[in-house]
């Protein structure tokens, strides 16, 4: 996990640049983190709501996984330094993490010209660490 969103930003801008998909699913939540961590306090883990965990962690997976490989189709491969990021929807405190939603990122190509952009959905904060929650960004 990084020590700020702006660090973690830019190892995941660094990943994309020389199209280390290894290392972007390193920056991420894995399927322990997500058990362990996220899970228990989701409302979708409520036993009313009867969604089992493979299923929630699956399409999470899925999803990511899908936009991960959209994102290095358009940008991987290509020298981009990070200039900015911010987050343009809504942040969800839970009982011990927080989740920070439409992560924007602003890049500066080699050609010197800046692009704002979406490289990964959403982010977790726990303790002061971050972690990409999801590649999704739809």
């Amino acid at each position: 996990a990084a020590g700020s969103v702006e660090a973690l930003a830019a190892e995941v801008v660094a990943a994309v640049s020389s199209a280390d998909r290894t290392r972007l699913q390193e920056i991420a939540l894995n399927e322990e983190e997500f058990r362990e961590v996220v899970w228990p306090e989701l409302p979708a883990s409520r036993l009313q709501r009867n969604l089992p965990f493979d299923y929630v962690w699956g399409d999470l997976r899925v999803k990511s996984a899908g936009s991960l490989a959209q994102t290095l189709d358009r940008f991987g491969g290509k020298p981009w330094t990070l200039v900015s990021v911010r987050f343009a929807g809504q942040t969800t405190q839970y009982q011990s993490y927080l989740v920070r939603r439409e992560a924007h990122l602003v890049l500066r190509g080699e050609d010197g010209v800046e692009e704002e952009v979406r490289l990964f959905g959403s982010v977790l904060e726990q303790d002061g660490r971050f972690k990409v929650f999801s590649y999704n960004i739809d």
